[in-house]
């Protein structure tokens, strides 16, 4: 067993950035025919897009598919409308500031998200829909697997957050879910929408105590978990982002993202071995959509100078993602390095 002992003040925010562009590129391929990583912006920049893949459970084999289709709108663009095919994937540009997510399931609403501005240019939304509960979701519910029943006191006051939130109007959004926990103490989903609100309005103080109360009515809620643990990870409390990202994976054992998050938090953390063994499970439970985590267990192996098993996890990247547009680099790096 080798031991590696890495200075990793900069890991996550390199693993982040290789990651998010392989993902990326490979989602909107599917939904749009795009390849973010080679486009700019006005200024020269990579374009920012939003995109991510819905999967469904609980589909009766015997009846029709439902008709899955993703809506994004922000300031400077109307409701743009994607039909999700087999593959689950969406992808939509993030032209303007702001911005909503809404996932309908045969014209249903099920899934409404705020995208962050505060986001990189690659932000990734998966959602899982398990099809008999749709017609029973309230408005704003982040996960339809995840929802409490209505509450017939509020029903209103989400249809008008869902309202301030299709026309941007932020500030008037957080004071309208504000009242819904006044009214429902105990409705942890409004109050994790209420820390991704203020996430929004770069309230982080706020934003953690809202993930914090939706932790204390629910602590296995894996969107809360999920949410305080990239806040924890963003000011450095790798301990804490390691415990949230592992009562996530605790919580949903078949999140290959929540997996992923604790690898990187474990290696920011410089607990090496421990951070292979969480990718690794990513890997295990999806191969292909967590494809990436091979180009950061090979950035992992090349600083720490095993070079071999860089190349090993390089060529096993290629075979699942063979149009990389990097993959020349990849090959170079290959046959620069024989693995042993």
């Amino acid at each position: 067993m080798r031991v590696f002992g890495i200075a990793a003040a900069c890991l996550l925010i390199a693993f982040a950035t290789v990651a998010a562009r392989a993902q990326a590129d490979d989602i909107c391929r599917e939904a749009s025919g795009e390849t973010p990583s080679r486009e700019m912006g006005s200024r020269g920049k990579l374009a920012p897009y939003v995109y991510g893949r819905i999967s469904l459970k609980g589909v009766d084999s015997t009846a029709p598919s439902p008709r899955v289709v993703a809506v994004f709108s922000d300031s400077r663009q109307p409701a743009l409308r994607q039909t999700v095919g087999r593959s689950g994937s969406y992808c939509f540009k993030h032209l303007g500031t702001g911005g909503v997510l809404i996932v309908e399931v045969d014209g249903a609403e099920v899934i409404r998200k705020d995208v962050s501005d505060m986001a990189a240019q690659r932000q990734e939304e998966d959602f899982e829909v398990t099809v008999a509960q749709t017609l029973r979701n309230a408005p704003g519910v982040i996960s339809a697997t995840l929802t409490r029943q209505p509450n017939q006191r509020t029903a209103d006051l989400y249809k008008k957050a869902a309202a301030a939130e299709a026309n941007g109007q932020a500030s008037n959004e957080i004071d309208i879910v504000r009242s819904i926990v006044e009214i429902d103490p105990e409705d942890y989903v409004a109050w994790a929408k209420l820390g991704s609100l203020f996430v929004s309005a770069h309230e982080m103080e706020k934003a953690t105590d809202a993930f914090e109360h939706a932790l204390k009515l629910k602590p296995d809620y894996t969107t809360a978990l999920i949410d305080l643990g990239m806040i924890r990870a963003f000011t450095k409390d790798f301990p804490a982002a390691i415990e949230l990202f592992g009562k996530a994976a605790a919580s949903d054992p078949t999140s290959a993202r929540a997996y992923r998050l604790l690898g990187e938090a474990y290696l920011q953390n410089r607990q090496g071995t421990l951070g292979l063994a969480a990718l690794d499970k990513a890997i295990a439970l999806d191969p292909v959509r967590m494809a990436e985590c091979h180009l950061l267990k090979a950035r992992l192996y090349d600083l720490a100078g095993a070079k071999d098993l860089a190349s090993a996890e390089y060529r096993v990247y290629l075979k699942k993602v063979p149009d990389s547009p990097d993959r020349k680099k990849y090959e170079q790096y290959i046959k620069d390095n024989p693995e042993n």
